[in-house]
């Protein structure tokens, strides 16, 4: 990695017309080196602040950082190059799945894709001859150094962060405008590029979409970024880029997130467990509709009224606590999804140290990459609902398919990890979760063995181990 440099730096929010630049009194390049979550996103954001980022640019507007450090540049280079790409065809890469070859022809995204595995000489030829656009898929499941970025933003933000690498010759353009429904951050790896945004017409959206030209107006932002600058802007943002004239050609990184992590989101996770509970005490939601109602003969306006009033009540259950919005779906996607934690020795996800006793003081490890979901347990399916509690991680989640998937529905299932305890033992695992340490004897759960056992449990899953004692 590059020595650190003290660097300037201008912090660009561009809103109509050209903005003025704001003067910042940080320094350091925004090497990503901190292996701490929120010290490598502020690096990311370098020379602002999150506090400011997060209330004055997120989710509201563009945001361009220049830099004009060659330590930083050198570092972003070194992210993903173009002539990186023979080594990774070598690999057996996959037309469709690696990678698109694409070109912005009228308007219109053209694909040039091949079938089957990616050969680097016609790969090359489309790139030159052609000037095709390579979009490179997932890099994190090759490049360490992505994996190690993105498993850590992966912590700061609590959900799936994914990347594609954009490789574009000089006055050519891969994709037309367009909007995505995802929060990104472009990092310029090599040359420079033109990039065009537009006024959104559909606001934090929620879909991909296409915008014909005629539809999107002027740009509000017409930036020419250079190696080592960063640009973010908004899930809804139009936009289009380019590689201008004169530069042999543009590398971008695009680190994405937040893909449906709205509150609708959240809702439509925690709504149906929420109103199975209530059903359960409710007697008023147990009482059948009216006649002939499924054969539309029912008033629209009465029903209304009535499922009104039903969702007053459950708001007012949620907000004196009566019913809790367990989020269960996004909680185990995000866990059986992300990337495991970053590591060069696979014997960092073993058990560590002595097996726990009721005198130890213990802490969870990975405390970053555990989620606890509480849910129906579904192997008694002949008895009434029991409620299990569920501990998930993702310390043997492969990289390999990180945001790519398995072919396999049944192989994906397999490699889902994690324990499962009474949910009397929730309070205990809450425990752990908010204290940096205690003794296995202080766990809230009915006897010493229980205690023990829930320790060992943890501890055997790599999840916990035995603070050191100091002398």
């Amino acid at each position: 990695m590059p020595k650190k440099k003290k660097t300037g730096a201008s912090v660009g929010h561009i809103e109509g017309p050209a903005p003025k630049t704001a003067k910042s009194h940080h320094t350091g390049p925004a090497c990503l080196s901190s292996d701490d979550p929120a010290g490598l996103f502020q690096s990311l954001i370098h020379p602002m602040g999150q506090e400011e980022f997060f209330r004055d640019v997120w989710e509201k507007r563009p945001l361009h950082l220049q830099r004009s450090d060659p330590a930083n540049s050198s570092y972003y280079q070194s992210l993903f190059q173009l002539s990186d790409m023979k080594a990774l065809c070598a690999r057996g890469l996959e037309y469709g799945t690696d990678l698109n070859v694409c070109r912005c022809v009228e308007g219109k995204k053209k694909v040039l894709n091949k079938v089957g595995r990616v050969n680097h000489n016609v790969l090359s030829k489309d790139f030159h001859q052609k000037k095709a656009t390579i979009q490179f898929h997932q890099p994190q499941r090759f490049k360490d150094e992505l994996w190690r970025i993105q498993e850590k933003l992966e912590c700061f933000f609590g959900t799936l962060v994914g990347s594609n690498v954009y490789m574009t010759p000089q006055e050519s353009q891969g994709l037309p405008p367009h909007y995505d429904d995802v929060e990104v951050f472009i990092l310029q790896l090599e040359g420079e590029k033109r990039w065009r945004l537009y006024s959104p017409t559909v606001p934090l959206a929620r879909e991909y979409g296409l915008e014909p030209e005629h539809r999107i107006g002027t740009p509000t932002h017409d930036i020419i970024l250079k190696a080592g600058d960063l640009l973010y802007f908004p899930r809804g943002t139009i936009h289009q880029a380019e590689t201008p004239a004169g530069v042999d050609h543009s590398t971008h990184l695009t680190l994405s997130t937040y893909q449906n992590m709205s509150w609708g989101n959240l809702l439509l996770d925690v709504f149906p467990s929420m109103l199975f509970d209530t059903m359960q005490s409710d007697v008023s939601l147990r009482r059948g509709m009216p006649r002939r109602h499924l054969l539309g003969c029912g008033g629209e306006l009465d029903t209304g009224k009535r499922l009104a009033d039903i969702l007053r009540g459950l708001g007012d259950r949620l907000e004196s606590g009566a019913v809790a919005p367990n989020s269960t779906e996004m909680r185990r996607d995000f866990a059986t999804s992300r990337l495991p934690p970053y590591t060069q020795n696979e014997e960092d996800m073993a058990p560590s140290g002595k097996i726990p006793a009721l005198k130890d003081s213990v802490r969870l490890r990975f405390r970053d990459h555990i989620v606890i979901t509480v849910e129906p347990n579904q192997e008694k399916t002949d008895e009434a609902t029991e409620l299990v509690v569920f501990v998930l991680h993702s310390l043997r989640n492969q990289r390999e398919v990180h945001m790519i998937g398995r072919s396999d529905p049944e192989e994906e299932d397999e490699v889902s990890q994690g324990l499962r305890f009474p949910v009397s033992h929730l309070k205990a695992l809450r425990q752990l979760q908010e204290v940096e340490e205690l003794t296995v004897a202080e766990l809230e759960l009915p006897s010493d063995e229980a205690k023990v056992n829930m320790a060992l449990a943890l501890w055997t899953e790599s999840l916990l181990e035995v603070c050191e004692t100091t002398i």
